[in-house]
């Protein structure tokens, strides 16, 4: 798989809390360069990066990240916001402990609700697989499927594990045929990165992807 073709399925990701003004610059001029899907960067910056860079970088955010426990309230007016500021995509956290609970039904409801909020724009709906069950990952999938969600997405990256091989198949098995799926959370190589993509991935969530091609050319592959 040529490497332009890997990074055009890559959200460029910087959501560290200490991220500074010019670590989300350099992140912007990298996915400028390289043709990413996106950068993926915290609410507060999305104002800055649309100001700065206009429509030229395709800007993907989180909302309720990444414990997914805000009140639905919250992850609609967070929404909203990143919207209006010039979000095209975002990555919502469901609340976990309502799938403990078993309240499908109510993660079902608020993944509705913020898929209304996002209009014609992208909602990733981001499971965090590592705290789930099969019954419940595959419930999930009912879930983002019977909610019009655009994307089910395996992790925050700030969990107890990240995208597995296991997860992705599971999904493309329980999804509906208008899901699509991102992978992200320890995606460390670029073999990692094709083989995500291959499994039938449309996205992979890194902070990594660019400095891996770019050790690859290096070594001359």
């Amino acid at each position: 798989m040529k490497t332009s073709e890997i990074l055009s399925h890559v959200d460029h990701t910087l959501l560290k809390a200490f991220a500074t003004w010019e670590d989300i610059q350099k992140l912007c001029e990298e996915a400028l360069e390289y043709h990413t899907a996106s950068v993926c960067i915290p609410p507060s910056y999305i104002k800055r990066i649309h100001d700065t860079y206009g429509e030229k970088i395709n800007i993907c955010t989180v909302v309720g990240f990444p414990l997914g426990y805000s009140t639905t309230k919250a992850k609609i007016a967070e929404t909203v916001q990143a919207i209006e500021e010039g979000a095209s995509e975002v990555d919502m956290v469901i609340n976990i402990a309502d799938v403990k609970n078993g309240d499908f039904h109510k993660v079902t409801e608020e993944i509705k609700s913020l898929k209304q909020a996002v209009g014609d724009k992208i909602l990733k709906v981001i499971i965090e697989a590592c705290y789930l069950t099969e019954e419940e990952k595959i419930a999930m999938c009912k879930a983002v499927t019977e909610a019009g969600a655009d994307y089910i997405k395996t992790s925050t990256g700030f969990g107890t594990g990240g995208a597995t091989m296991e997860d992705i198949l599971l999904f493309k098995k329980f999804i509906g045929p208008h899901v699509k799926m991102k992978a992200a959370g320890g995606v460390k190589s670029v073999e990692d990165m094709e083989a995500f993509l291959e499994a039938g991935c449309d996205r992979i969530g890194t902070s990594s992807a660019i400095s891996l091609i770019k050790g690859q050319s290096a070594k001359g592959y």
